[in-house]
């Protein structure tokens, strides 16, 4: 198939990408890596009259550590997060949920603020800032607004964002600063495909034991989830044993092509298993 005909302008600012999403209205979209939304697009998922190309916009970019608070711009790419000595001191787990995020060719293009814009159930970054309790930077006319991460994501494909908002930047708390560790694990068909199954699971770790855990699950439902009982379960555990036993109080996973709702909660415990021995482990699990 090929794309539904529509419209094209460059941005040439923050200011001016807002500006151009609210006279096209509601449908319009913005287009920065595309990696998602061409897809959908050749397929006439979505068919929206005007693209918004933001691509060219400096202060949308880069990378920043201030104050404890690792700051990343909206068009930060994947492959950025994989490379950056910033995100590998401050933010390892977004190094390490880059890895696992599709094919070369597609972190190369594609963008922080593209995924979580996106907002697909099964993507490993939103799961991660959730995980991370991340803070979004979205800008409207009416200013900007900062929306806690596990406040973001509303539904299948559904965010917070408000018509003619943009997200421009995301904050992540230094895990130098908290002292936390953090591991992500997930299972798929093959490497690069979307997670049948997955975990972000952040804690601070002393004499083999864990507190101030943070277990986010994705690809087991309509959004990332916060799973507090899980994470009940496993403070001051030193293995994942009680917190597996209480997986299904936090999920209750629709059946899909890879399988029904028993066999993703076994994959959910699954990942959640090996996530906490990788993080005992010290990330040598």
């Amino acid at each position: 198939m090929k794309a539904a005909p529509f419209s094209y302008v460059r941005a040439t600012s923050r200011d001016d990408a807002i500006k151009r999403l609210i006279e096209a209205g509601p449908d319009a979209r913005v287009i920065a890596g595309g990696q998602s939304l061409l897809a959908s697009l050749a397929f006439r998922l979505s068919e929206p009259p005007v693209l918004i190309d933001i691509g060219r916009i400096d202060d949308l970019r880069g990378i920043v550590i201030a104050n404890d608070t690792l700051t990343l711009g909206a068009l930060t790419r994947h492959r950025d997060l994989a490379t950056s000595p910033l995100v590998a001191t401050h933010a390892p787990l977004l190094r390490k949920a880059a890895h696992h995020i599709a094919h070369p060719a597609i972190r190369n293009r594609g963008t922080i603020g593209g995924s979580l814009a996106y907002a697909d159930p099964a993507a490993e970054l939103p799961a991660c800032l959730i995980a991370l309790e991340a803070t979004i930077i979205v800008a409207g006319v009416s200013g900007e607004r900062r929306i806690p991460a596990d406040k973001f994501f509303t539904g299948l494909f559904e965010t917070a964002l408000a018509p003619g908002e943009l997200i421009v930047a995301v904050d992540v708390p230094s895990a130098s600063a908290t002292r936390r560790a953090a591991t992500i694990y997930e299972i798929a068909r093959r490497s690069g495909d979307y997670a049948m199954a997955g975990v972000a699971l952040t804690a601070q770790v002393d004499a083999g034991r864990m507190s101030l855990p943070r277990v986010v699950f994705f690809g087991l439902g309509d959004t990332a989830m916060l799973a507090a009982k899980t994470a009940a379960a496993l403070t001051g555990a030193s293995d994942a044993n009680a917190a597996v036993a209480v997986v299904a109080q936090d999920l209750s996973p629709p059946a899909d092509q890879h399988g029904n709702a028993e066999t993703k909660l076994q994959l959910a415990r699954v990942v959640l298993k090996r996530a906490v021995a990788d993080l005992l482990a010290g990330g040598r699990a």
